[in-house]
């Protein structure tokens, strides 16, 4: 028994040494990005998931993935594979194996409580607005979606909430959006701060050669502001009185995925029934919201799994997705997701609502 032992010593664990000290270095190689992917992917589902659920005035719910523990875990053998020469009468044959297991624990913090109703509900800052227009974003979509106001211009004010039943007031916005998405692509505009009393001052600054521009005069006309300036500050007090200055008034973040909800094609059959509201003229005739969203964001439906998409989630028995060849709705996408992170990221996740051993 002990010069079994001995055999065993020598032949078999240096093999096993050897081939574990491989196997970590391996794992992360793989699985870290399988891990990556799959949070990526889930909280796309998830965003979408809540966009859809709110058009049907469903709650909307948020869990966050707080932890990931990975652990590995080595089971070795020995069995008949290394024949030594006889000993004492008998032929001796071993051989080595290892088994590698990826044993991970999940947790899950669900994202509630007072301060994230807070964050929700609280009016995107004017501060985020200026780092996501200077992180490259186009300052139509950032208007598009952060601002439901601007000096008295109405961007569907009533799409912040619960899709209304009365049609929205949005030509005029939409046509002033598209004068400051000209203007920016003719770097004739900026967002910057200016030194003003005590506190510096935000606002749109415009460049001296386009102040004669017909883009700008028609933009300064719309707005209402004296024209031939270089700079108009952006107030966020709305009763102010102050001459050339643009007033305007923020989303909150659970606003601004209302809005981007009406986006949502909700399946004919789910129409008929009455499970959403239907927005109508007058006359009586249904309101298309893709007149208001359609430009930045288009959320499909359908009752297969579609083939070509950049995300999709199933519920109440359709499939909502966003086609993976629609690169301004996954901007969209992609530009509510970092406003999401950014309004949410300081939350302290509370007491973790599920603990999976995945492995186990």
């Amino acid at each position: 028994m002990r010069l079994t032992l001995f055999i065993l010593l020598i032949y078999v664990f240096p093999f096993l040494a050897a081939g574990c000290g491989t196997f970590g270095p391996s794992v992360i190689k793989g699985e870290r990005i399988n891990y990556n992917s799959a949070i990526q992917r889930t909280n796309d589902e998830q965003l979408l998931l809540n966009l859809v659920r709110l058009k049907y005035r469903d709650t909307p719910f948020f869990l966050e993935v707080s932890s990931v523990l990975s652990q590995l875990s080595i089971s070795a053998s020995a069995e008949a594979g290394l024949t030594l020469p006889k000993i004492g009468g008998n032929v001796l044959g071993l051989g080595s194996g290892a088994t590698l297991a990826d044993k991970p624990t999940v947790t899950y913090t669900p994202l509630q409580g007072e301060k994230f109703v807070q964050h929700l509900l609280t009016p995107v800052k004017l501060d985020t607005v200026l780092l996501l227009y200077h992180s490259g974003w186009s300052i139509k979509r950032i208007f598009a979606l952060c601002f439901q106001r601007i000096n008295g211009i109405k961007n569907a004010p009533g799409a912040s909430g619960p899709t209304p039943d009365y049609v929205p007031d949005y030509k005029e916005f939409t046509q002033l959006l598209n004068l400051f998405r000209k203007l920016q692509l003719k770097n004739a505009l900026d967002i910057a701060y200016r030194a003003s009393g005590a506190s510096p001052e935000l606002g749109i600054r415009l460049n001296p050669e386009s102040l004669d521009w017909k883009e700008v005069r028609e933009l300064t006309g719309l707005l209402g502001v004296t024209p031939g300036k270089k700079y108009y500050p952006l107030v966020i007090n709305l009763t102010s009185e102050e001459p050339d200055i643009i007033k305007v008034e923020l989303r909150s973040l659970l606003g601004v995925m209302f809005y981007l909800s009406q986006s949502v094609e909700v399946p004919a059959g789910d129409r008929e029934q009455g499970k959403i509201t239907i927005t109508r003229y007058s006359s009586g005739e249904p309101f298309d919201w893709s007149q208001v969203t359609g430009e930045i964001l288009r959320i499909h439906s359908g009752s297969q799994s579609p083939e070509q998409a950049a995300v999709a989630v199933k519920y109440r028995n359709s499939w909502f997705y966003i086609k993976d060849s629609d690169l301004t709705s996954k901007s969209t996408f992609s530009l509510l997701a970092q406003l999401f992170a950014l309004q949410s990221g300081k939350i302290k996740g509370y007491a973790p609502a599920l603990t999976l051993p995945i492995g186990q």
